[in-house]
């Protein structure tokens, strides 16, 4: 099932999604619990309810999607170096202040981003050059926990999965580099666009799902799920080893090789870019760049 988060009408409802038709039918969900996006069913499921019935189907174009989890409830759980050749690509770049240790490493490297740095599909991806001017862009299958706990087994971590949707990790790798961390240069106003929509966990294979993002047109990132190094279970288990993950939090599984700094010279985006991620079983993800102007960056 695909569930997406959008305004109607001027509220934000939640609906299940038809792809193929370009529909989708609003849950009957108050506008309270609504506000939390597709985290309403999430919580629908933690205590065993049915969803609400769904109404008329309405038109996709129609409706102005946003980021499935509009505003997650605590900072977005990220994995860095997860995949073989990015691993490489980005020890190599001059970058990486856990290279010291290898280029692949021995246990999940973990970090965070804010949750206001969260937008949504069709958003733009500001750019600011008096902040940076080394804008990076990263597709990730990230990950919806819908049933909590505190050191969950990688045997047992699938069932506390509800889903799936994508992030684009944005990255200021001027940032990343000069504080040798990555929360800051993670963290900036839109610097994680989320979307289209999120699926429940039986629409994926994560031994098979294939990963790609195209840089107006090119395509830049191409890999499969099977390339982890830390496979889903491994993260989940890792992250909630001694931390009790809640039903709602996102965990973002990691970036293929083919990011901008991995380049020669680095292939940073810069304003008039059009970013496009897509997942298979998810969907598509698309967000402009833009020079960032205070008067046009929402609150």
């Amino acid at each position: 099932m695909k569930l997406a988060a959008f305004r109607s009408g001027g509220r934000r409802r939640v609906g299940v999604v038809d792809e193929r038709a370009g529909k989708l039918r609003p849950l009957a969900f108050d506008d309270d619990l609504a506000q939390q996006g597709v985290l309403a069913a999430v919580a629908y499921a933690a205590h065993g309810l049915a969803l609400p019935e769904a109404g008329a189907p309405l038109d996709l174009k129609a409706v102005a999607l946003e980021a499935p989890v509009p505003r997650p409830p605590r900072n977005i759980f990220c994995v860095g170096k997860n995949y073989f050749e990015h691993a490489h690509e980005f020890a190599g770049s001059g970058f990486d202040s856990s290279a010291a240790s290898g280029a692949v490493p021995e246990v999940p490297i973990v970090f965070s981003k804010v949750p206001e740095s969260v937008t949504g599909p069709g958003q733009p991806i500001w750019v600011d050059p008096a902040v940076s001017t080394a804008v990076d862009y990263e597709v990730e299958l990230t990950v919806i926990i819908g049933r909590g706990g505190r050191s969950i087994a990688p045997e047992d971590a699938l069932d506390h999965v509800w889903g799936y949707t994508i992030v684009n990790d944005v990255t200021a790798r001027d940032i990343q580099g000069r504080h040798k961390q990555w929360l800051l240069g993670k963290s900036l106003d839109s610097y994680c666009p989320m979307g289209p929509w999120a699926v429940t966990r039986d629409e994926l294979d994560l031994g098979d799902t294939t990963v790609r993002t195209w840089v107006n047109g090119e395509l830049r990132q191409e890999a499969n799920t099977a390339q982890l190094i830390f496979d889903v279970p491994t993260i989940i288990a890792t992250v909630s080893h001694g931390i009790t993950l809640l039903p709602g939090d996102l965990i973002a599984t990691g970036t293929p090789a083919g990011v901008g700094i991995g380049f020669k010279p680095p292939r940073y985006l810069k304003a008039g870019d059009q970013v496009r991620m897509e997942i298979t079983g998810i969907g598509v993800l698309e967000n402009p760049v833009r020079t960032y102007a205070e008067e046009t960056v929402p609150a």
